[in-house]
C-alpha cells in the first residue's frame, strides 16, 4: 500500500516513533472532547503548525482529506435542518437552526484538527516503525502484530477482489439492483472470505517454519534524542494548558 507521507527529511520525519505515537494522543485526544471554540480553533493552528513541521505536500495531504470534507459536507447539509432550537431562517419547511450550526461547526473543526495532527504525526512513518513505536510504548504485541499483518495484507485481499470481479465480469455479470446481482455479491464476499482464510492459514504456517514466537523484530533502531524529548514536554505542556482553559470556559 502506497505511504505518501513516511518518508522526508523534515523534522518531524526524523523524531522517533513512540515520541510521535504519543504526541497523537496527547493532542488529539483533549482536541475531540473540546466544546470551546477559542481552543478549537488553536488546536487547528497546531495542526497547521504540525503539517508545516512535517513538509507535507499539498497536494498529497488535500487527497488525504477529501474524504473527510465529503463526510463534512455531508454533516452541514443534514444538522441545520434536523437539529432542534433556535431558528435562524426559515423557508416554507426549511428551517436552519443555531444549535445545528454550532454543532456543525465544532465537528469540522474537531475533524480537520484531529485528522491533521494524526497525518502529521503517524502517517510520517512506515507502518512497520509505527509497530516499533507501540511495541516500546508497551502496547500488547497481540495488537500490533493484528495491526502489521491487516496492514500487510489487506491490499492482497483487495486484489484477490477485483480478480474474482474481472472473472465475473469476464461471464457476462453486469451488476445491478436485483436480486441476481445481490446473490452473485453474496457469493463473491463468501469466496472472498474462503480464499483468506486459507491464505492466512498458508502464511502462519510459513511463519511458523521461519520460527515466529509472536514477535516482530525490526533492522531498524531508532533512538530517542533530548530534542524528541523536549518536543514531547512541549505537547505536553501545550495540551494540558488548552485542556484546563477549556475546562475554565464550560
Amino acid at each position: 500500500m502506497e505511504e505518501p507521507f513516511a518518508f522526508g527529511e523534515s523534522f518531524i520525519h526524523r523524531m522517533s516513533p513512540e515520541i510521535k505515537i504519543a504526541a497523537a494522543f496527547i493532542l488529539s485526544l483533549p482536541a475531540a472532547v473540546s466544546q470551546y471554540f477559542p481552543v478549537l480553533l488553536l488546536y487547528l493552528g497546531i495542526s497547521f503548525c504540525l503539517v508545516m513541521f512535517a513538509d507535507l505536500k499539498p497536494a498529497d495531504l488535500l487527497k488525504r482529506l477529501k474524504p473527510l470534507f465529503l463526510f463534512l459536507l455531508m454533516i452541514w447539509i443534514i444538522l441545520p435542518l434536523t437539529a432542534e432550537g433556535q431558528v435562524l431562517y426559515e423557508w416554507y419547511w426549511i428551517k436552519i437552526t443555531r444549535p445545528g450550526l454550532v454543532l456543525c461547526t465544532g465537528i469540522t473543526l474537531k475533524s480537520i484538527s484531529i485528522v491533521l495532527i494524526l497525518t502529521s504525526l503517524l502517517a510520517t512513518m512506515p507502518v512497520a516503525a509505527l509497530g516499533n513505536g507501540l511495541q516500546k510504548l508497551h502496547v500488547p504485541d497481540k495488537f500490533v502484530f493484528l495491526l502489521l499483518m491487516c496492514y500487510r495484507y489487506i491490499a492482497v485481499i483487495e486484489e484477490e477482489y477485483r480478480r474474482l470481479m474481472r472473472a465475473a465480469r469476464f461471464r457476462g455479470f453486469k451488476p445491478g439492483t436485483n436480486l441476481h446481482s445481490y446473490k452473485i455479491f453474496a457469493y463473491l464476499a463468501g469466496m472472498l472470505f474462503v480464499r483468506a482464510s486459507l491464505r492466512a492459514q498458508r502464511v502462519h504456517r510459513a511463519m511458523l517454519c521461519r520460527g515466529f514466537n509472536g514477535t516482530f523484530h525490526t533492522l531498524n533502531i531508532y533512538h530517542t534524542n533530548g530534542r524528541d524529548w523536549l518536543f514531547l514536554a512541549g505537547i505536553c505542556i501545550i495540551s494540558l494548558c488548552l485542556t484546563i482553559y477549556n475546562w475554565s470556559k464550560i
